[in-house]
């Protein structure tokens, strides 16, 4: 049997980010490696859930008759590292953004940091999405209008963080770990725990460790994503269908 007489590749691919590049460009590896091993030109490959270029981590990849479920996918809970810059605010929440320095008479304490993330981010909560994110308004994407200079407003909406906590914190970074529904922006997430502190607040690094059932145990680094790429090496689509 020659490569052309191959099935088409269905499955999912689990893939560690890299930092510093996008879920398209991963997306785009992963095509090319299947066309390698025979698949068909214009086959479908798509991913469950962006994670922004100064993330990185779990990256689902959905392969063949599997984009069918990238809702399915993206429903899933997923879990963050963050670190988050208590001394610093940004126009975007990251360090993408115009950086402003904000003088803290005295740094929260452990305990008090603790406090607010118990009580204030745990369960439903109302967050507006950072300005600069694909959220259309009136048909364009809000990043598209906050870079050309307009006044982009949006509206609070109800996210659910299932479970917060500090993993490490020594004024002014704050390491925490965030298992979230779909819709969180983790960059708002340290904005507004700096709101709440009364400090500075912007995200500085954000680590995506898993995505409903898929984790980093499942997961190729780019280097190590086979060439050519295969069936035999994709999770199969059972894995969603049989928590259905």
């Amino acid at each position: 049997m020659t490569h052309t007489d191959l099935p088409t590749p269905t499955g999912f691919l689990v893939v560690d980010k890299p930092y510093r590049l996008s879920s398209t460009s991963i997306v785009s590896v992963v095509k090319a490696r299947l066309r390698h091993g025979g698949a068909p030109k214009r086959i479908k490959v798509g991913h469950g859930g962006t994670l922004d270029p100064l993330a990185s981590g779990v990256l689902v990849v959905l392969v063949g008759k599997a984009t069918k479920l990238c809702d399915r996918v993206m429903q899933g809970t997923k879990t963050y590292r963050a670190t988050i810059d208590l001394s610093r605010t940004s126009d975007t929440d990251d360090l993408e953004g115009e950086l402003t320095d904000v003088h803290v008479a005295a740094p929260p304490t452990r305990e008090t940091v603790d406090h607010v993330l118990q009580s204030k981010f745990t369960g439903t909560v109302m967050q507006t999405p950072p300005i600069h994110s694909a959220i259309f308004v009136n048909g364009k994407r809000a990043y598209d209008l906050a870079r050309r200079g307009h006044d982009v407003q949006l509206e609070a909406r109800p996210i659910q963080i299932d479970a917060i906590s500090i993993e490490r914190y020594e004024f002014p970074e704050l390491e925490i770990s965030v298992t979230c529904g779909k819709g969180t922006y983790i960059r708002s997430l340290a904005r507004d725990v700096g709101v709440a502190l009364k400090c500075g607040g912007m995200l500085t690094g954000l680590r995506r460790t898993q995505v409903g059932l898929f984790s980093l145990e499942h997961a190729y680094t780019l280097d190590d994503v086979p060439d050519p790429l295969m069936q035999e090496h994709l999770l199969s689509i059972d894995m969603i269908n049989a928590t259905s």
